[in-house]
């Protein structure tokens, strides 16, 4: 099946959803813009659009979700001008084959981009919700965060190193573990929520978003703020 056929007639549709996802489904519909971050789009239009892939699976792949939710993250290769290193949603700039980015454009990009990164088959994604567009004062980025259902599950993996180092899922028990939970501090000044997870800490703009879909899902445990840790953690 080609590129194209995977994602052609794509659409959001919460039929069949498990019910554990319900939590999420209400945080989506219900959510304001500045309750997920400051950093709103421009107001001129400025930025590069763009979508990532928060795709969550049950686990064991038989939607009884018996081994708990799971979210799907890759870590981006060294070798990359940006973001080198750094865990984050499959995700990238929509392409002019993706249509309008003010349609079903993000959704095609989402899923054409977690193909691309990770091997996903798209056909076996269900999509089922959009986040209102963020933006990333570093890159510019317009992100638009694009949330799905992994109801046919398939092998994941590097598809190529130069872009993309390692392909994992992250328990969502793991996430809201107090004692993985960590405020990460940049040399720029910067503070924001991070998680110490898969031996990766998971931080930035993913690590923002994760904080507030958990929080708004009802799905947060207390967690000490006051624990911070380095950018260069592992230094």
């Amino acid at each position: 099946m080609t590129r194209a056929s995977h994602t052609q007639g794509v659409g959001l549709s919460k039929d069949g959803l498990p019910g554990w996802l319900d939590p999420v489904v209400h945080a989506v519909e219900t959510v304001e813009p500045l309750q997920l971050s400051r950093f709103l789009p421009p107001e001129d239009g400025a930025g590069r659009q763009s979508a990532v892939l928060i795709l969550f699976g049950d686990g064991d792949g038989d939607g009884d979700g018996e081994r708990g939710p799971e979210l799907l993250l890759m870590e981006r290769s060294s070798s990359l001008r940006s973001h080198a290193g750094q865990p984050s949603f499959p995700g990238g700039a929509l392409d002019p084959e993706d249509g309008d980015p003010t349609g079903d454009g993000p959704l095609r990009a989402a899923l054409r981009e977690a193909e691309e990164e990770t091997g996903l088959d798209p056909a076996g994604v269900q999509l089922f919700g959009v986040l209102p567009k963020l933006y990333i004062p570093v890159s510019g980025f317009v992100v638009t965060p694009v949330l799905g259902w992994w109801r046919e599950p398939t092998p994941v993996g590097v598809v190529d190193p130069n872009e993309t180092a390692r392909v994992f899922t992250v328990p969502v028990a793991d996430l809201t573990d107090p004692a993985n939970r960590v405020t990460v501090t940049h040399p720029s000044g910067f503070l924001g929520p991070a998680f110490l997870v898969e031996s990766a800490l998971v931080w930035g703009f993913t690590a923002g978003v994760i904080d507030r879909l958990l929080h708004y899902s009802g799905w947060e445990r207390p967690w000490d703020r006051e624990k911070q840790v380095p950018l260069d953690w592992r230094s």
